[in-house]
């Protein structure tokens, strides 16, 4: 089954569709219609991706810009979850606003943007669906045109995206220069039959990738788009991009580093693992000292790219499995886990207006279901077991210290202790503090769309807290078929 290609088909007419229903004159074709069609096209594509999972399908279909395996697969059923979480929960959210249909629609593409990127093995084609997945996000983090932050939001974002994208193509431009191929195929057997992975042109690319790689993913130094875009930004876009969009440039990073250019190991796995430590020391303290609880969240996304890039670390050497395995499962651990918080948030801010952590005192008392999924949320988010995120590190950790790496193995242990202190003081706001004017505390009727998909994503992460081993055995299948 070419999943590639049918997805290019449904999601590219479909965009277009919901966008073009902007130009009704209708008031239900302009803000009921285009939901409805989104959430069907997302529900539609989701079926495809994973009736291609299932063992009566044939996955080994390729071509020179597309290779339909196991990885493409399971990050394209993470990435179309989240935005599908997202779209359902935008109901509520953008009720009022005047332009859903183009919401929705730039929503579609980034969606089609990610999945393509997933399923991506030529560098250039890599480059055009990182592209499609972003200039959409650029729109939708300015979305609130009569907000200043958004539109700061949105130039940032923009700006630092461009830029990174030049790096990336200059990159692109040495590797080609190097092999005269794209794709990443080719690049490895040319690796292979030639010594130019000794060549200082290599390792400048190498570097390029890396750099352009740490703007895209939010790793530090590159970080400092983040904080700013997701406060910005409407906070269910924020919940995209942290937990859609972040997650999707991740099988790009296995595709070339792990799968393509195995052979620079011994130059950037110390690379990785030095960046591992800062980002997710440097997102923690950060977080710490945040007011602001989408600027928390994403200083806390940040920490979590720490995790991941740990498990990249050490996932040439005679842990390779054990280390994607863990990346793998948390990325998809977090996605779930960083959407249900962003969300939360979302319906607090619709109700409330309040984005400060200082607002959150007695929520529980009026928004209790918001308030449940955001606690369990957070505390999966630190670690905490029998939640899904506590698996996803043990295995992360266990592979460090197997993989001769202990010191980043504890510094992971330290910082996932440590990130306790912020989600701890959030999670106390809402049940243990008391607001100053007390008629704060009336119940508040949540928002239904919103309030369905916390429950969703809250039992996904009970369950896979208590029984992991369906998304760990679909890692370990697709690991083994890498």
């Amino acid at each position: 089954m070419d999943t590639p290609i049918i997805v290019i088909a449904i999601m590219g007419i479909s965009g277009l569709l919901v966008s073009l229903l902007a130009i009704s004159k209708s008031k239900v074709f302009q803000r009921d219609t285009p939901f409805l069609l989104t959430t069907i096209i997302l529900l539609a594509v989701l079926g495809i991706i994973i009736f291609g999972l299932t063992p009566f399908t044939d996955l080994t279909t390729s071509s020179s810009l597309f290779h339909n395996d196991l990885l493409a697969s399971f990050f394209a059923l993470t990435v179309v979850l989240v935005s599908l979480f997202v779209v359902v929960s935008s109901r509520d959210y953008i009720r009022d606003d005047p332009n859903p249909a183009i919401y929705y629609g730039l929503i579609i593409f980034s969606t089609l943007g990610m999945v393509l990127l997933a399923y991506s093995v030529d560098l250039i084609m890599i480059i055009v669906a990182w592209e499609l997945m972003g200039l959409p996000t650029y729109v939708l983090a300015g979305f609130r045109k009569n907000s200043v932050q958004s539109n700061e939001a949105a130039v940032k974002y923009f700006i630092l995206g461009a830029f990174s994208t030049g790096i990336l193509l200059y990159a692109v431009s040495l590797i080609f220069g190097l092999t005269g191929s794209t794709s990443l195929v080719s690049i490895t057997s040319m690796f292979v039959n030639t010594s130019a992975f000794g060549d200082p042109l290599a390792m400048l690319a190498l570097a390029l990738f890396i750099a352009g790689f740490g703007l895209k993913l939010s790793i530090v130094p590159f970080h400092m788009w983040v904080p700013d875009v997701y406060q910005g930004a409407p906070t269910t876009i924020g919940a995209l991009l942290s937990a859609g969009t972040k997650k999707a440039g991740f099988v790009v990073v296995i595709r070339i580093f792990i799968i393509a250019l195995p052979f620079f190991s011994v130059n950037w796995t110390t690379a990785f693992a030095v960046l591992a430590l800062a980002t997710m020391t440097l997102g923690n303290v950060a977080a710490l000292t945040q007011k602001n609880i989408k600027r928390l969240l994403a200083y806390s996304s940040i920490a979590q790219a720490g995790y991941i890039l740990i498990g990249l670390a050490v996932a040439t050497g005679p842990v390779r499995s054990l280390a994607l395995i863990g990346v793998l499962f948390h990325v998809f651990n977090h996605a779930i886990m960083q959407s249900s918080a962003f969300l939360a948030v979302a319906a607090v801010d619709k109700k409330t207006s309040q984005t400060n952590v200082e607002g959150y005192a007695g929520l529980w008392k009026r928004m209790p279901i918001t308030s449940v999924a955001l606690t369990v949320a957070l505390l999966a988010l630190a670690g905490m077991p029998p939640l899904n995120g506590f698996w996803s590190k043990l295995i992360l950790f266990t592979a460090a210290i197997q993989g001769e790496m202990i010191w980043l193995a504890i510094a992971g242990v330290l910082n996932s202790a440590f990130s306790m202190g912020y989600y701890a003081w959030v999670i106390k706001r809402m049940y243990l503090d008391e607001p100053e004017d007390k008629s704060m505390l009336t119940r508040i009727k949540e928002p239904r769309a919103i309030a369905t998909i916390l429950i969703i994503a809250t039992l996904v992460i009970l369950i896979l807290g208590i029984y992991p081993n369906p998304i760990y055995e679909l890692a370990k299948m697709t690991v083994s078929a890498i």
